[in-house]
């Protein structure tokens, strides 16, 4: 088995494999937050535009139903920085993987910690996403359309 540098680095890809896959997770959740994102903030659009034109009942579910999406966007936006904040320690990761091939330093440690708050972000993001969730369920919808 060859202990040269090009063995070096193919151990390298091989360790970078498993983050590279939290990286595609993330970049699907990412898809999925910023088109709940996109749907809350066309929601609140349509509701702006018609709250003048209705009437007084339907203009208070409607002013609660803006309560609620201005609360989803800020749980969206929370969800969107934490997994962001995930996508860029896996790449930090990645690249100290890198780097620690080729010089003499132990950055283990460091490489680790960074994978434990790159899971710590990923999870924080998921469970304000969840939140969101279970808020869009239980939120007053107004007959806007």
């Amino acid at each position: 088995m060859p202990t040269g540098p090009l063995s070096d680095i193919s151990h390298v890809i091989q360790l970078a494999i498993a983050p590279v896959f939290l990286l595609t997770a993330v970049g699907t959740i990412l898809g999925v937050l910023t088109n709940r994102l996109g749907r809350a903030v066309d929601r609140r659009r349509v509701l702006y535009a018609a709250l003048p034109t209705l009437a007084d009942d339907v203009k208070a579910m409607a002013s609660q139903e803006l309560e609620f999406e201005a609360k989803r966007v800020a749980l969206v936006y929370k969800a969107i920085t934490l997994a962001v904040l995930c996508a860029l320690l896996v790449c930090l990761l990645i690249a100290l993987a890198f780097i620690d091939a080729f010089v003499s330093l132990d950055l283990g440690r460091v490489i680790a910690g960074l994978f434990i708050l790159a899971v710590v972000a990923l999870t924080a993001s998921l469970t304000v996403f969840l939140r969101e969730i279970f808020l869009a369920v239980k939120s007053v919808r107004a007959p806007v359309r």
